[in-house]
């Protein structure tokens, strides 16, 4: 039976999160969505009832137009070999809050730490929200769809006219082609 496994996964799923949205994806992934206010019970069912013990990330996506961060967590079990990536919605506010798995998988910390730092999402029960790429960084996140590079580097950096004369010479080079 194709997707054998991946069909197995989305059942135990459905058996307890009905209204969570399960499809397969391709051999070995499985995308599941469900409500954000049941993350804990499905992560630590993940852990405990389905042999998931591998968080292999949490990444994030932020969108502007829904008005919504979506924060995905990838759980990886070595015996079913498959990797279910879990999507929940928050809404997208100045400083949102949502909660912290980081009591089930130790990495989670890092993983929220990293949302935080680029995104500006507080995960409330991980007790590291520190800086540790942009320490110095003043302003707002800066993986936000509503962040502008340009307009940042403008207001924060001191740049110098650059024109090397060898860069000259290139340009004169190529108009003569």
């Amino acid at each position: 039976m194709e997707y054998e496994a991946e069909n197995n996964i989305i059942n135990d799923i459905k058996t307890v999160f009905g209204d969570a949205e399960c499809k397969v994806i391709s051999d070995r992934r499985v995308e599941v969505k469900i409500d954000s206010s049941r993350i804990i019970d499905f992560a630590v069912r993940m852990q405990k009832n389905w042999d998931f013990p591998h968080l292999s990330a949490i990444s994030c996506v932020d969108w502007i137009d829904n008005g919504e961060f979506e924060i995905v967590y990838h759980f990886w079990s070595y015996n079913r070999k498959v990797i279910v990536s879990t999507k929940v919605r928050i809404p997208r506010e100045e400083e949102p809050h949502y909660t912290s798995i980081s009591s089930l998988w130790q990495p989670a910390k890092f993983f929220e730490r990293d949302i935080h730092e680029m995104f500006g999402i507080v995960f409330d029960g991980n007790n590291d929200m520190e800086k540790f790429i942009l320490t110095e960084w003043k302003g707002m996140p800066p993986m936000r769809k509503d962040f502008i590079t340009r307009e940042y580097a403008l207001n924060h950096f001191h740049f110098k006219d650059y024109h090397p004369d060898w860069l000259e010479e290139l340009e004169k080079a190529g108009k003569q082609k």
